[in-house]
């Protein structure tokens, strides 16, 4: 079988939290890579959107929202880069405050209903620190990261009825 049949792709209501968090960020940090993962050769700065493994609500809700806890993480590097990690972690709220202010929508994904930061940004100096999956066991020499925790409602949007 060549992939799952669109009968069955129908039936999802919900899609991974990165995927609407990836296009959202990288449309609001022209310049910066958003990744989902980071490359072997990876170069700085760097975004990395997270979805918290710990935390998710659904509670049966009909019009098909998702409550996810994220982490972001930021990195960048030296000669500022502890100063440019904590400047891109302010500008990634601001990107999240606006996309969900401006209720931006990305298309079969849907968009933020709500935007809570619940963990300030904050320096990370290794990945042994990370709530998140581990990449690194310690970060390349003259990187800096800074992590940011957040709670997000999405609503998705409506679908034709599968078929």
């Amino acid at each position: 079988m060549a992939g799952i049949p669109q009968s069955v792709r129908a039936r999802a209501e919900l899609s991974p939290v990165e995927d609407l968090l990836l296009p959202i960020l990288r449309e609001g940090l022209p310049g910066v890579p958003v990744q989902s993962l980071i490359a072997d050769d990876q170069t700085f700065p760097l975004v990395l959107p997270r979805r918290v493994p710990h935390f998710g609500e659904w509670a049966a809700d009909q019009r098909f929202t998702d409550q996810a806890d994220v982490i972001i993480h930021c990195f960048a590097q030296d000669p500022n880069g502890d100063e440019d990690a904590a400047i891109l972690s302010e500008a990634v709220r601001v990107v999240l405050r606006d996309a969900w202010l401006n209720q931006k929508s990305v298309p079969g994904r849907g968009h933020l209903i709500r935007v809570d930061m619940t963990s300030a940004p904050r320096r990370a100096t290794d990945w042994a620190t990370a709530t998140g999956p581990v990449q690194y066991a310690d970060l390349p020499t003259g990187v800096w990261r800074y992590e940011t925790a957040y709670r997000i409602d999405i609503r998705k949007p409506r679908q034709r009825p599968y078929q």
